[in-house]
């Protein structure tokens, strides 16, 4: 039986479409980990922070920000497909959602602090150049989150139009940061992470930080992208 606002989609009810471009998220994943491995592993081995040894807060963080899209992935198709998170929890479906998803994007950042305090001084970077690039980059971070918390919201950035009909008839937001790109959230949110790399000296997180930078935008190409021509289609 529909569901009575329409929610999920005929397009994406299908295993065909769940797994749609996920091939390309998997090859994107086993390119993208060697090459973090490979900048970051040098620097690491020795060093630690809360008892946690470098290498393990590597994984973690890089651990977390998989499994965070991967989750994402798997919860956004369900819901367009199916509505299934809706059918669970019913009107506190978003809720449990933001339950879900908001720890996961805040241990992406602790678990980079962690990484970046437990490899700091391991950058071979002038403390200048550092500090002038961590000023360069906190600006645009800083604007763009300001701009998500005044006009795009907390619910609409956890991907509220896969769960509401109301938030896919809204305007697009221009105001803020959005006014000059669309795509703020992913284009200069993540140079927070950038940002603590270089802040601390290190090496290790730095690398992790553009693997997470780019991982999102792989999560935008084969996830989010396809979501949003059949959600905003005519």
């Amino acid at each position: 039986m529909k569901n009575k606002e329409n929610i999920w989609h005929q397009k994406a009810r299908s295993l065909h479409y769940f797994f749609h471009r996920q091939i390309w998220h998997l090859v994107a994943l086993l390119i993208l980990l060697p090459i973090v491995w490979a900048f970051a592993s040098p620097v690491m081995g020795e060093g630690s922070w809360l008892g946690i040894r470098d290498i393990t807060w590597f994984w973690l963080t890089i651990g977390t920000a998989v499994l965070h899209q991967i989750l994402v992935w798997i919860v956004f198709r369900l819901q367009l497909g199916w509505a299934t998170l809706s059918k669970i929890f019913g009107s506190f479906d978003l809720f449990i959602w933001s339950l879900i998803f908001l720890p996961f994007l805040l241990a992406r950042v602790i678990t980079l602090i962690g990484l970046a305090k437990s490899d700091s001084s391991s950058l071979f970077l002038p403390e200048l150049i550092a500090l002038a690039l961590t000023f360069f980059l906190l600006i645009p971070a800083i604007y763009t989150i300001w701009s998500v918390l005044r006009y795009f919201g907390i619910i609409r950035a956890l991907g509220a139009d896969h769960f509401r009909v109301s938030y896919r008839k809204m305007p697009l937001v221009k105001k803020g940061i959005f006014k000059w790109n669309n795509n703020s959230m992913y284009s200069f949110a993540f140079f927070l992470l950038w940002v603590v790399a270089l802040f601390l000296g290190s090496q290790a997180a730095l690398s992790a930080a553009l693997f997470q930078h780019v991982y999102i935008w792989v999560h935008y190409f084969c996830t989010e992208k396809p979501d949003m021509e059949i959600i905003y289609s005519k």
